[in-house]
């Protein structure tokens, strides 16, 4: 082959990949399009979540501890969460990025800039675009330039950020019906960096076109880390801003 052929295919090549980059980068964005275009008329502004909390050896093959959760979420980042673990109970405040923790004995303290785990806040409806959902998970590592397209349990999914037959990068799992089922993303924990994967099942409806899952699983490289079951969920109580108060929270009984 001489040099000016071999110039031609490589131009050409380069033009094919940057084609299916597009094309894909199109996929993507048509997906969560539709996806937040079923929502437009949706208005959820908070919801009161009560669940089953059960956590795993290391190893992901059997229980380690089982408790309850009350999870209060008020758009657009505000959490309360109320657990009991093995008959400890204690309450957590995010705001934002940060953090109050209120432990057994009544002491309160914030704990270091939150990295952020918790993933209900991908499943609820907002003011946001389309744009607004990729430029997220960009945030975290995910290529939003890449997709494809699959089936699980019959219905049609939209992989964003791994070409098909990946499994160990960044990615999110879009339903244009029940919203994200699957997002992996890779962490900083103690033991070092890790993939993890959060599969969100049993989706029911909520309110208007909003569907909410009531089975979370959580996998570290693997392994099952976390499940939770919903036993209720309701939206729009209209829950006090005090509720959300780091300095009420410090004045709790």
């Amino acid at each position: 082959m001489d040099v000016a052929r071999a110039v031609v295919l490589l131009v050409v090549l380069a033009s094919i990949l940057a084609g299916a980059s597009r094309g894909a980068a199109q996929d993507a964005r048509a997906a969560v399009e539709a996806f937040m275009a079923r929502l437009a008329q949706v208005n959820v502004q908070d919801l009161v979540i009560v669940q089953n909390l059960t956590l795993y050896h290391p190893d992901g093959r059997l229980p380690q501890s089982t408790g309850e959760q009350r999870v209060l979420f008020k758009l657009p980042l505000r959490q309360r969460l109320e657990q009991t673990v093995e008959g400890q109970r204690e309450i957590q405040l995010t705001v934002g990025d940060r953090v109050w923790i209120r432990r057994a004995d009544g002491q309160v303290y914030e704990r270091p800039a939150l990295d952020r785990r918790d993933r209900t806040y991908l499943l609820v409806p907002g003011k946001r675009s389309a744009a607004d959902l990729l430029a997220g998970w960009r945030a975290v590592g995910v290529r939003v330039d890449v997709s494809h397209a699959t089936r699980v349990g019959g219905r049609p999914l939209t992989v964003i950020g791994a070409q098909s037959g990946e499994r160990d990068v960044p990615m999110v799992w879009l339903d244009t019906e029940y919203g994200v089922v699957r997002i992996v993303t890779r962490e900083t924990l103690p033991t070092g960096t890790a993939l993890l994967d959060t599969a969100f099942s049993e989706h029911r409806p909520l309110i208007g076109g909003f569907y909410f899952p009531h089975r979370q699983e959580v996998f570290v490289n693997g392994k099952l880390l976390m499940l939770i079951t919903v036993r209720s969920v309701r939206a729009n109580t209209s829950l006090a801003d005090a509720l959300f108060d780091p300095e009420a929270l410090r004045r709790e009984p």
